[in-house]
């Protein structure tokens, strides 16, 4: 079966965020061997996390008392540029982790927890 065949699909602004179910997509790795395309899906998302300043920016988002986090509220809490958080930030989209949307000069960002499910589900 193919990983994009069995996700689910959110829409974030004008882009397609591909969202992974975690009962549907995520067979644990002990149970089989894993497919190319999931291993390389789950390899970025797991890459994205790879970095400190990236992991700390997730856990920001996550540990919100907020549904989102605007962009402006990153940068002290990281001790990091502007652009350094956006690049950051920015990867996080790119792997599904984290959705975005600009409202007027800022971006606020959401948690996908369904891909942190997915993440999770998979390791077991």
């Amino acid at each position: 079966m193919d990983l994009f065949d069995v996700c689910r699909y959110s829409r974030s602004m004008s882009k397609r965020v591909a969202v992974l179910d975690p009962i549907a997509c995520c067979t644990p790795v002990r149970a089989e061997m894993l497919d190319e395309k999931t291993a390389e899906t789950l390899a970025r998302s797991f890459g994205a996390l790879s970095d400190p300043i990236r992991l700390r920016l997730l856990s920001f988002v996550a540990s919100a008392n907020a549904d989102e986090v605007c962009a402006c509220d990153l940068i002290e809490p990281s001790g990091r540029s502007q652009p350094t958080v956006s690049h950051h930030m920015k990867i996080l989209v790119d792997a599904g982790l984290v959705t975005r949307e600009k409202r007027g000069l800022w971006v606020w960002y959401r948690l996908v927890p369904q891909r942190l499910d997915a993440l999770r589900a998979v390791l077991r």
